[in-house]
């Protein structure tokens, strides 16, 4: 018999069958229900999404980095040319596009008169000289496709062989924090603006993300909701399914609650355009400045697809980007944020090279992606731009920088996430860094440095986890292992290191059985600490 009856439910329904209950699949339920994203809600009339890491994440983030990532979705497939446009071959791309070319009267030049900029864009004109912008040529992958929705899965996804239901950042997500449903921790570690349902945040088992608007109406939910009470339920099959659900809606609470209070703790900035682009990213600094915790945001600036009456529908859309990145970057710098934020956009195609008769351009291939922040350390350009002599029988270019290096670059360099983690995201697929003038060396351990630092490195083989250090001077090191709720279970070492190269085998080390999963551990020095994720199997 189940321990707490409820009266408007049958005893069947609540019937503590044993066997019933081990074929019940928690994940399975909740994925029914529509539920594993955690909820959904309204934000300052601007979708908003949400995921949230582990308390063992923060409980140990002393030696994480500030960075965070900012992704500016250009729905519909943005026109490159027009954006960054090829001014060292300039009769070639007139001659591709009469009516709809940018004449020289309306550039802003980059880079030696190389490339330029429309004059629409002009906001970005001191961005660009305060060195804080750069652009990666002919992002894209090999057989593009021209769809809207599959290139748009594609770009979240990662995968060109197969269709694939998760995330690049999804999956990341849900290695380093596999219990994101049941044990919900403090603060969110990715946000969605705008963008409901994009596959980016979806992971093989929970979906990181739920829509929101609107930071005061927040508030309503906070005050007009309860949480629920779970301590009171049973084990059997019905109560334990009401627990999780129960646990699930708390989460939203929790988000709201979370949310709304950092916003609050920050003020507005003022001078953003009362457009889509200026609310999203109004609200986003807002968020940034009243320390959310937020690693990821993604907001989305639609209307990119330009078959018809390009020139005006374009330029009113860089117009309302370029002032947007303008007064975001301002606002961060003001209140001293703009070294920690990095910008890049995304979108799921670019236009054909030629016009077409309506004074658009069809879907196409590759295109520039453009980076914003003081964090680049200089302005300019990346890669190869595409040789616009040699089209496909489409007549599209071939992409000169696959996007998902750009994402591996972002990940390891930015984010400072280690090569291997980066590798299972992106499905297998290793990448050469691009220089974007930013590394992790000497702010992270996990990518090896000059050897002024500790550095360290996980890595597996026959089913043991290897911790794998190199210490530049004799120091003491105090390293401990924590499982998944943030409980200490077991010290590693605590010894003087002489010089030297160090491999721990964590199973041995632990001296105590340790179960299969997730944990984390923290190595702590007189020069700082370090922590990073790891995996027991």
């Amino acid at each position: 018999m189940c321990q707490h009856n409820h009266h408007q439910y049958t005893k069947s329904a609540a019937s503590c069958n044993t066997e019933d209950h081990k074929k019940w699949n928690r994940r399975s339920f909740l994925q029914a229900l529509g539920l594993v994203g955690g909820g959904s809600m309204m934000l300052a009339n601007t979708s908003l999404s949400v995921s949230k890491p582990s308390p063992l994440s923060a409980a140990l983030s002393q030696s994480e980095n500030d960075n965070i990532l900012v992704i500016v979705r250009l729905q519909g497939g943005n026109d490159g040319f027009n954006t960054i446009i090829p001014v060292y071959d300039y009769d070639i791309y007139a001659n591709a596009r009469p009516l709809i070319r940018i004449p020289p009267s309306e550039f802003i030049n980059l880079e030696r008169d190389q490339f330029a900029m429309p004059k629409p864009m002009n906001k970005l004109e001191s961005v660009w000289g305060e060195g804080q912008m750069k652009v990666v040529h002919g992002v894209g992958y090999e057989d593009s496709s021209l769809s809207h929705f599959t290139g748009s899965d594609i770009w979240a996804h990662t995968n060109l062989v197969e269709e694939e239901r998760s995330g690049f950042m999804g999956r990341y997500f849900q290695e380093i924090y596999p219990d994101y449903i049941f044990n919900p921790p403090p603060s969110p570690p990715s946000i969605q603006i705008g963008s409901i349902g994009n596959l980016i945040f979806r992971g093989p088992e929970n979906d990181f993300s739920f829509a929101v608007s609107n930071p005061r109406r927040l508030e309503q939910i906070i005050e007009n909701e309860r949480f629920y009470n779970t301590s009171e339920l049973g084990d059997c099959t019905y109560e334990d399914r009401l627990r999780h659900l129960r646990e699930v809606t708390n989460t939203t609470f929790t988000y709201a609650e979370t949310i709304s209070a950092a916003y609050e703790r920050s003020t507005d900035f003022g001078g953003y355009l009362d457009d889509s682009m200026g609310r999203q990213f109004n609200i986003i600094s807002r968020l940034i400045k009243g320390n959310l915790g937020t690693k990821v945001f993604l907001v989305t600036l639609g209307g990119f697809d330009t078959h018809n009456d390009q020139i005006r529908r374009h330029q009113g859309l860089l117009n309302s980007f370029s002032e947007g990145i303008s007064n975001f970057y301002k606002d961060l710098a003001a209140a001293g944020w703009d070294d920690k934020v990095l910008t890049m956009t995304i979108s799921e195609f670019g236009r054909r090279f030629r016009e077409n008769g309506s004074l658009g351009t069809d879907h196409g291939t590759a295109a520039p992606i453009m980076f914003f922040g003081t964090g680049l350390n200089g302005s300019g350009f990346v890669g190869e731009h595409p040789d616009l002599s040699n089209l496909s029988r489409g007549g599209n270019v071939y992409n000169t920088t696959d996007f998902r290096q750009v994402y591996a670059t972002v990940m390891k360099d930015w984010l400072c996430i280690d090569q291997s983690t980066v590798g299972r995201a992106l499905l297998g697929a290793e990448f050469e860094s691009l220089d974007l003038g930013f590394n992790c060396s000497g702010t992270n351990p996990n990518i090896p440095n000059d050897g002024e630092g500790l550095t360290h490195i996980v890595t597996y083989s026959d089913s043991q986890t290897y911790i794998n250090i190199f210490n530049p001077q004799t120091t003491h090191v105090d390293i401990a292992l924590y499982n998944v709720v943030g409980q200490k279970v077991a010290t590693l070492r605590n010894e003087m290191l002489l010089e030297g190269q160090y491999v721990i085998n964590v199973k041995e080390a632990a001296q105590t059985r340790l179960s299969t999963g997730p944990y984390v551990y923290q190595i702590q020095t007189g020069n700082g600490n370090y922590s990073k994720s790891i995996i027991i199997s």
